[in-house]
């Protein structure tokens, strides 16, 4: 369902409760605009008589790293991509007065790192968690005269403190939040479905109401629950009870939905509970909305994954959460393509690395129809990198995994907890297993209906399936080595296993694919991510382990596991080819070149390249092969006309191989009469730009953004893999260019940069809509190439 509609449908079912009583209703105004930003640490910054006419004016989300500058001697090193860390502050007079009875907050989606946040110079805390959500009552320090001042402090100095590349400052969105005395605390509106049958399912509600007001007080409840069409299907009322100053109670009820239409990966259909707080005199002091899926998920000991009756492989992918050009504050529209390109190759899965993903990444997944394995931890007490969060778990692990699991229980996407990946205490089993318990003690009172993983780390070098650990855990993970973890399920057939890491080998896959009590894996990864470049080294700033590129497109990877996993007839051919040319070399001493210049691999190429093209280096009589990624039962290939011959599907899903001479022209590989097919043709001289975009339409809000593709192509249209023309892309009319980017591991060009050289005769530009009504237009120009231009409509705001 779009989240357009389901916001509407949610205020509609918040209208169904109204009263004439509701003066004292929740407001939400969202706080996206008219930020003051400054890198640095200046004294006073939390003071709201600090002068920052001078700072910068940024929108949030935002994340300042990832513009750079990309640098050898960056304190993150490869780990963080070569980009820069660091301490900034951001500042917003709030429009907001204190008033009798009610209650005020802020609310923060994650900010990183190390985060502190003050209002009118008090300071109301301080999180080390990235990837938390906060919330602050600020009411008791709000002044009625004067501006009231909130100032953030981000700080990600101590760096490396992550593996990979986490962006720096305000990354998830914020809100100002008012109620009344007595209101739903964060997180704390919760909706499963312990009954599920044909005719009936029961929902159980339950809602955590705070008073946080001066007297003892009593509150009930009244709830509408909304079909997936927006029909209510039921309501009911839950009488007050007693609730005392500073405290909280439960509320709850169980409510009987009937004809229940349930959550799928084909059909996934969600329904809306909207709850509202009411005092004893009838007013309404609070109230919330949540979305859910009526659906029944589990994990069994023989037979692996299970949803709503049917036998399910999960075919997963981890996902890191940057956005590539964007950053770590990442519109949804990014992920939405994202994960349409995913499904597209047979993905039902993913897993999030390694940390819980925004709150609208989930809500895509809900939408979009994609299990997930909710991740918390990378580290507990044992470091991977010095700044990480082992300096903080022992302190803040409980209260941490608590408001990640509060936040994200009710997305029925979320199938599966993982408390940690490869945690290096299990080396010590006594002190891994008493974090353990900890942290399964907090998970599973916060949500007692889903099992809990852990990505193990060689299980059989620290003896995790000898000395119990292995066997707290619901679900057994294991990240690679499947054969051990088939040999831990053989020697306890009781136990759930899944593959929470695995590599791209096909070996890999079989093994999983035909050992029935496995439930699935998750490939590492799914998209090319910044960081985690320190084993390849200078030049490198990303890891190119997924099956689509920082863009979103497809790599021959994906093309392969296409083969292994569609579920519809697929075909995709490629050529195995030699090392092509390093690109043209920068690195970085004189001066800069006129134009965006990438830099050489610096370490050792692959010995065999395969290209999604027919368009070799050298053009003259030499071997190829030609390579099949296909599911069909038969694949057919021909080379300008001449049948190469037909070969069936291997049982273990291989590709299936001609070796030739190369000629220039056509290859053509077919699943027979009627069936699929693919073509590769050899290319000629650059001639022109082409654009080209999925997207209709693009809104102006941060997360519309429309993906637009450029490719050099020759006379026919055909796109010159060869080719690293510097495009530059220019919006005219009711847009603006974002950023652009070609997928090069080692290409330093700043995404801001509106010019960016092809790679493999192709890049990608990313523009957004300003205002409302109208269109944009985005132009793409080459130095003696003929330019290209292509319109979109603006999308009118949400409502």
């Amino acid at each position: 369902m779009p989240k357009t509609r389901r916001l509407l449908l949610a205020a509609s079912a918040l209208a169904l409760l109204a009263t004439a009583a509701d003066a004292a209703e929740r407001r939400v105004t969202p706080l996206a605009d008219g930020w003051r930003f400054v890198q640095g640490d200046p004294a006073g910054a939390e003071t709201p008589g600090l002068d920052d006419s001078r700072w910068a004016t940024v929108s949030v989300p935002h994340d300042w790293a990832i513009a750079g500058p990309i640098d050898i001697k960056a304190r993150a090193g490869g780990a963080g991509g070569f980009f820069p860390t660091g301490i900034a502050w951001y500042r917003k007079a709030l429009n907001v007065r204190p008033a009798p009875g009610r209650r005020t907050f802020i609310e923060l989606d994650g900010v990183m790192e190390r985060s502190g946040v003050w209002i009118n110079g008090h300071h109301l805390g301080h999180r080390p968690s990235g990837y938390v959500g906060l919330r602050y009552d600020i009411t008791d320090f709000l002044k009625a005269d004067g501006p009231n001042v909130l100032s953030v402090r981000a700080d990600t100095s101590f760096a490396p403190s992550s593996r990979w590349y986490a962006g720096s400052g305000i990354l998830g969105k914020v809100r100002l939040i008012e109620t009344g005395d007595l209101h739903v605390e964060q997180g704390g509106l919760f909706v499963s479905t312990p009954t599920i049958g044909k005719d009936r399912a029961v929902a159980r509600i339950e809602v955590d109401v705070a008073n946080s007001g001066a007297v003892d007080a009593r509150a009930g409840l009244d709830i509408v629950v909304t079909d997936p069409d927006g029909q209510v299907v039921a309501r009911r009322s839950v009488p007050p009870i007693a609730i005392d100053a500073s405290r909280t109670e439960t509320l709850g009820a169980e409510i009987e939905l009937p004809s229940p239409r349930l959550w799928d990966l084909a059909r996934p259909d969600l329904y809306q509970a909207a709850v509202r707080v009411i005092g004893a005199d009838g007013q309404v002091s609070d109230s919330d909305s949540a979305s859910f899926g009526v659906r029944e998920a589990k994990f069994e000991a023989d037979t692996g994954f299970w949803l709503n009756g049917k036998n399910v492989k999960l075919k997963g992918v981890a996902l890191h959460a940057d956005g590539g050009a964007l950053g770590a504050a990442v519109p949804t529209a990014v992920w939405r393509q994202r994960f349409t390109a995913l499904k597209a190759l047979g993905v039902n899965a993913v897993r999030t690395a390694h940390n819980p993903p925004s709150p609208e990444f989930l809500d895509l997944a809900d939408q979009m129809g994609l299990v997930v394995m909710d991740e918390l931890f990378d580290q507990w007490n044992v470091a991977k990198t010095p700044g990480d969060y082992h300096l903080f778990f022992g302190d803040w692990h409980k209260r941490d995994a608590r408001d990640m699991l509060r936040r994200d229980r009710n997305h029925p996407s979320v199938v599966i907890w993982s408390a940690g990946n490869e945690i290096h205490d299990t080396a010590y089993p006594v002190q891994a297993k008493a974090a353990l318990k900890s942290l399964l003690d907090v998970m599973h009172a916060t949500d007692p209906t889903r099992p809990v993983t852990m990505g193990l780390f060689r299980p059989n070098v620290t003896g995790d399936y000898d000395n119990g650990l292995a066997d707290m855990l619901d679900v057994v993970g294991q990240n690679y080595r499947e054969t051990e973890l088939i040999a831990a399920h053989q020697a306890k057939p009781s136990r759930k296993i899944i593959g929470t890491e695995n590599s791209h080998a096909r070996a890999s896959w079989i093994a999983v694919r035909d050992y029935a009590p496995y439930a699935g894996m998750f490939l590492w990864t799914g998209v090319d991510y910044l960081g985690e470049a320190d084993r390849s080294g200078w030049p490198n700033i990303d890891n190119p382990a997924g099956l689509l590129d920082r863009t979103g497109a497809w790599k021959v990877s994906g093309m392969q596991r296409a083969g292994w996993w569609a579920e519809q007839p697929v075909i995709h051919v490629v050529r195995n080819a030699a090392p092509a040319a390093p690109p043209p070399s920068n690195d970085g001493a004189g001066p800069a070149p006129a134009l965006p210049t990438m830099i050489a691999v610096a370490t050792p190429r692959p010995k065999i390249d395969i290209a999604d093209d027919w368009t070799p280096a050298d053009l003259s009589p030499h071997p190829e092969t030609i390579e099949v990624y296909s599911n069909c039962p038969t694949v057919e290939v021909t080379l300008n006309g001449h049948v190469l011959g037909a070969k069936p599907l291997p049982a273990d899903g291989s590709p299936r191989q001609w070796a030739v001479t190369f000629t220039p022209g056509e290859v053509v590989a077919s699943c027979g009469a009627g069936g699929p097919r693919d073509t590769l043709r050899t290319a000629g001289s650059p001639v022109r730009v082409v654009l080209s975009t999925d997207d209709k339409a693009v809104g102006s809000a941060f997360d519309d953004l429309a993906i637009v593709r450029a490719e050099v192509v020759d006379a026919e249209g055909l796109v010159v893999p060869g080719s690293s023309a510097a495009i530059t892309f220019a919006v005219r009319g009711s847009g603006r260019f974002v950023a652009a980017d070609n997928a090069a591991s080692t290409d330093h060009t700043p995404f801001a940069s509106p010019t960016r050289q092809a790679w493999r005769g192709k890049a990608t530009a990313f523009v957004r809509g300003s205002g409302s009504g109208g269109a944009l237009t985005i132009q793409a120009n080459a130095p003696g190439l003929k330019p290209a231009t292509l319109a979109l409509p603006i999308a009118a705001p949400r409502p």
